[in-house]
């Protein structure tokens, strides 16, 4: 008796393929190890098959689900934020500052440059909309409801019930390829530079042929620094010659009889003859078809922020002579070739979509700046320059120097080397280090001197080909300028003088920006020792002890001081919760800062008296729903248990707890902003089992991994060893406390780990159980 064992795999469309294959019932057994084999070969070694680009997509997560590249500068999204019935949150009506949200159920197009996981909004923009049946140009009018939504790492698609047209989209670095199936009929596409999530208005459009369309958008003023503006260029061409084409622009209501003598005032214009460049504000331009039912249509979107040419050099380098099936592709090549620098092994299967995907979020940003040709817009300039290497852009410092940037590092040395040196072209070309860098211009958003510490932190863990003394001398300027005269630190004057940042005017973050200064010049003291500078190490070492002016002993907590070296009165430790306006921290509470001095945890402990009062205070955080997972000075509560000895199966606990509490498969995964990749690399981190708790200071701190075996994938070019393995022995998944740790075979007694150790030995094997080790 024969019988049929089904086979499947993925074809490079990624479309399930059934193949079946006859057996005897002799052969039965060895064909089910082969169909085993055959699914292992398909799934479990293809890491993008885990990822799903929906998480982070509500709650504030502010990801998205469109088609991109590793740091790619063009990624094609869904635009579902514009207001309309059906859609919950708005650009407009709510705090929005990301192109799709997952509970909203009308889309307006698909934009060409987005922004990941951040907390203000802004591009958004360059927004393509196909329809069918009578043209209309009003974005409050035109939206559809979609469903059949299919994302991937490269790919996504849509069905837009409106206009029954199926949507697809890829991207290569620097351009978005869609294509669209539509039905028998009228059809358009229209490209949109009135709206999108950018503060800026106003752009430029130009029909170069029937077949083609060029210009600009404005973008910029995010998080509304009104002079953080830039234009983005683009080349769009269409695999089929439009029967009509035209443009539109909104024509404001005009003064008195003049509306009513004019046809176009307070609406919509089409220009349907008229072929030259038209720029405006709410201005777009249109293809029509006649389309055959299933007819798919084309269009390909180069972008660049140095000119149009430039755009349509990185359209015909990056999309010569490929499909979109090839496209689409070389995308999911592109992130299986990225994501599988770490391999995992064991957990669940939720467990490994939750790890891949956040290692997709955390390779979203920095992105790629120059072009094809190696030119970009340089730093707070109009000048454009040439570069040889990678050119980095979007620097969310505040929060990446946390996790993002020692992260790359470790795995990714090579980009992360290019980041830095991009960072000091920055300071040649503007005078100053970046702080919140965006495509070439500074937001000043946040506090600190988040890029010091990048780059110290960056030298110290080995990567160290970049100008070194270009950099120092930078450092020096940013910590020895008078206020008036820095750019990154505006209130030097008195904070050199007293060694804190006094509390001047109610509700300002003056604690906040003083704990990142410290943290800037502990990373300082550490660059300068290992440059042999040992005067001006102990000058930024003192420095970075200055946090304890801020000690309350009868809270145990941070406190605002006063000019006069008095505490604020009134003080509430609790003042900022939920995003209430607070005096001396910003966007929290005092118990969300407090501990915030990762470079002098024991420093801290003495303050409070000792280990036992530092590890009341810390469960208060915990027990008492003090801690924020989704604040990032608070990320590091979970490991400071490992400075207590005896205490380190707290961290343990706390680490599994938060990776199961706030982070999930499914559009609400994340527990807040994902900030460009800053929550998602300290997941990525504490699934791993170990974690950089200060930036600067070389120690890894360890807890319990998810997994039952990590391999890392080293680069040879900057670390001895070609792989750091790290394995976990357990009998259930819930035993989580570590009984015992060895290093390379041998016993290893320690909570700590030196990056330089970790990555010489390159295996580090837990023994894990129920019960804590007290």
């Amino acid at each position: 008796m024969e019988n049929i064992v089904i086979l499947f795999c993925l074809d490079f469309n990624f479309n399930l393929v059934l193949k079946p294959k006859y057996a005897t019932m002799k052969n039965k057994s060895l064909l089910s190890i082969f169909l085993v084999m055959i699914s292992v070969k398909c799934f479990a070694q293809e890491p993008s098959n885990y990822v799903d680009p929906f998480i982070g997509t509500s709650n504030y997560g502010a990801t998205y689900p469109g088609a991109v590249v590793p740091w790619g500068m063009a990624s094609v999204v869904p635009f579902n934020v514009t207001p309309h019935e059906g859609n919950d949150y708005s650009n407009t009506d709510s705090w929005c500052s990301n192109p799709y949200v997952n509970n909203n159920r009308v889309m307006t197009g698909f934009t060409h440059v987005n922004l990941s996981g951040v907390g203000c909004p802004d591009f958004g923009s360059i927004i393509v909309m196909p329809q069918t049946g009578k043209l209309n140009v009003n974005v409050e009018e035109y939206g559809t409801h979609f469903k059949d939504e299919i994302a991937r790492p490269g790919y996504y698609s849509m069905f837009l019930e409106k206009y029954k047209i199926k949507a697809e989209v890829t991207a290569t670095k620097r351009s978005g390829r869609s294509r669209f199936t539509f039905p028998k009929g009228e059809s358009h596409i229209l490209i949109d530079l009135g709206h999108g999530l950018t503060n800026e208005t106003g752009g430029m459009l130009k029909m170069v042929s029937d077949a083609e369309v060029e210009g600009y958008k404005l973008l910029g003023t995010f998080c509304y620094n009104p002079q953080a503006v830039m234009p983005v260029y683009f080349v769009a061409r269409f695999s089929k010659p439009a029967n009509n084409k035209g443009y539109w622009k909104y024509h404001t209501k005009l003064p008195g009889h003049r509306h009513n003598w004019s046809s176009t005032s307070d609406t919509y214009k089409l220009y349907t003859k008229y072929e030259k460049e038209l720029a405006g504000e709410k201005i777009g331009s249109y293809l029509s078809f006649n389309t055959e039912e299933g007819e798919t249509i084309e269009i390909s979107v180069g972008v660049s922020f140095v000119s149009i040419e430039n755009a349509r050099q990185n359209l015909e380098a990056e999309q010569n002579n490929l499909s979109f099936e090839d496209i689409s592709k070389n995308s999911w090549e592109a992130w299986n070739n990225e994501l599988k620098k770490i391999e995992i092994e064991g957990g669940t299967h939720e467990d490994k979509v939750k790890f891949y995907t956040a290692l997709y979020h955390v390779l979203l940003h920095p992105n790629t700046l120059q072009d094809v040709n190696g030119m970009y817009p340089a730093m707070e300039s109009s000048h454009i320059l040439t570069t040889e290497n990678n050119r980095f852009t979007v620097f969310s410092l505040w929060d990446t120097y946390r996790t993002v940037h020692p992260f790359l590092s470790l795995v990714y040395p090579d980009k992360q080397l290019d980041m830095v040196r991009t960072m000091v072209d920055m300071y040649k070309e503007s005078g100053w280090l970046p702080k919140w860098e965006l495509f070439g211009r500074e937001t000043q958003v946040m506090e600190g001197d988040p890029a010091l510490v990048v780059i110290a932190d960056s030298y110290l863990r080995g990567l160290r080909d970049f100008d070194v003394d270009a950099a120092y001398e930078a450092m020096l300027k940013h910590a020895n300028t008078p206020g008036k005269n820095n750019f990154i630190r505006p209130d030097n004057d008195f904070y050199m003088q007293h060694n804190y940042v006094p509390l001047t005017h109610e509700y300002d973050n003056s604690v906040s920006q003083a704990l990142e200064y410290y943290i800037a010049e502990y990373n300082l003291a550490q660059f300068s020792l290992a440059l042999g500078k040992k005067g001006d190490y102990k000058t930024f070492h003192q420095r970075s002890l200055g946090y304890k002016t801020y000690f309350d002993k009868t809270y145990n907590l941070l406190r605002p001081v006063l000019e006069d070296g008095k505490f604020m009165p009134g003080f509430d430790p609790l003042q900022g919760e939920n995003f209430a306006p607070v005096h001396g921290f910003h966007e929290g509470t005092s118990w969300q800062y407090s501990f915030a001095v990762p470079h002098d945890i024991n420093g801290l402990m003495k303050l409070m008296k000792g280990k036992n009062n530092f590890v009341a205070q810390l469960n208060k955080c915990f027990n008492d729903s003090l801690f924020d997972m989704g604040n990032e000075p608070d990320i590091i509560y979970p490991y400071l248990f490992n400075y207590a000895k005896g205490e380190e199966w707290r961290t343990q606990k706390q680490v599994s707890d938060c990776i199961d509490r706030y982070f999930h498969t499914g559009a609400a995964g994340l527990p807040g902003n994902d900030d460009t990749g800053t929550m998602s690399a300290w997941l990525v981190y504490g699934m791993m089992g170990f974690y950089p708790v200060c930036p600067g200071n070389m120690d890894y701190t360890l807890t319990s991994p998810v997994f039952d075996k990590v391999t890392i994938h080293l680069d040879t070019n900057f670390y001895p060893n070609d792989k750091l393995i790290i394995e976990a022995e357990r009998e259930n998944k819930n035993d989580i406390y570590i009984q015992s740790i060895e290093l390379n075979g041998q016993p290893y007694n320690k909570y700590f780990i030196s990056h330089e150790e970790i990555l010489k030995q390159g295996l580090l094997k837990y023994k894990l159980g129920a019960a804590p080790v007290k």
